[in-house]
């Protein structure tokens, strides 16, 4: 909820900062109040019409709540052996992808990339316990520094449903494809200055360095293609999360 309203609140952003001769959230209400629908859709909402920013930050992180895709060929492939056989071949998967989804689902000891062990499935969220995985820069200050970056969004819709990035990917926006990513997560740079490397991406006991997963060409790809299978369509074309100005 806090975090709805704090773009809005941004200079750089949405402007209603209250500072730099930009309006302040007040003057944002106002502008809602005189609108001609508002104060009906707050009513509808609330009971009557008064405009606060904690009905704004409930409305809009409600909203946002309900912009969850599960119609993705990963999702029909879980479907099609029952929901939960999640380890067995899912049958409307090629066998890269379901190269792919073993590769994602098996530890590094047992031959696999190990990514289930931070992103859940399935939901593929980031488990709430994960430190930095690397990726240590500033978006637009490459001599910039933060190990504070260690949430991740959900893997799902990595790829538009015309099979084109979503990216950049990272917190910094420093990789531009899904193979750079995995590049990444093959081979996990040492910098001395990452004092906060999550541990499951350490080299193994007693040996030094960080992860090495040493995958070949076709394990990458086969990992791409099943992170691929992550993406539905619903997100962009379902009426619920379309533009409520246009008919």
């Amino acid at each position: 909820e806090e975090q709805s309203t704090q773009p809005i609140q941004d200079h750089v952003e949405m402007g209603f900062s209250g500072t730099n001769g930009d309006p302040d959230f007040d003057d944002l209400i106002e502008r809602l109040v005189n609108t001609d629908y508002y104060p009906d859709l707050f009513a509808d909402a609330f009971v009557d019409a008064q405009i606060t920013e904690a009905r704004m930050q409930s409305a809009l992180a409600q909203f946002v709540r309900s912009i969850q895709s599960f119609d993705s060929k990963f999702d029909a492939g879980l479907a099609a052996v029952g929901g939960v056989n999640i380890n067995q071949d899912f049958p409307n998967f090629s066998a890269q992808e379901n190269l792919g989804k073993r590769l994602f689902l098996d530890a590094p000891p047992n031959g696999g990339a190990g990514c289930a062990g931070c992103h859940r499935i399935p939901e593929f969220d980031i488990a709430p316990n994960s430190l930095n995985n690397g990726v240590i820069g500033v978006a637009g200050n490459p001599a910039g520094v933060d190990l504070t970056n260690t949430r991740s969004p959900s893997l799902r819709d990595l790829v538009r449903a015309d099979g084109s990035s979503n990216g950049p990917f990272m917190h910094d926006g420093s990789f531009i494809s899904l193979m750079e990513v995995i590049e990444h997560y093959d081979q996990i740079p040492v910098d001395a200055a990452n004092t906060n490397l999550d541990p499951r991406l350490s080299g193994p006991p007693g040996s030094p360095g960080n992860q090495a997963l040493n995958l070949s060409d076709t394990e990458k790809e086969a990992l791409v293609a099943f992170l691929q299978t992550l993406s539905g369509d619903a997100v962009y074309t379902h009426a619920k999360w379309s533009d409520p100005f246009v008919d």
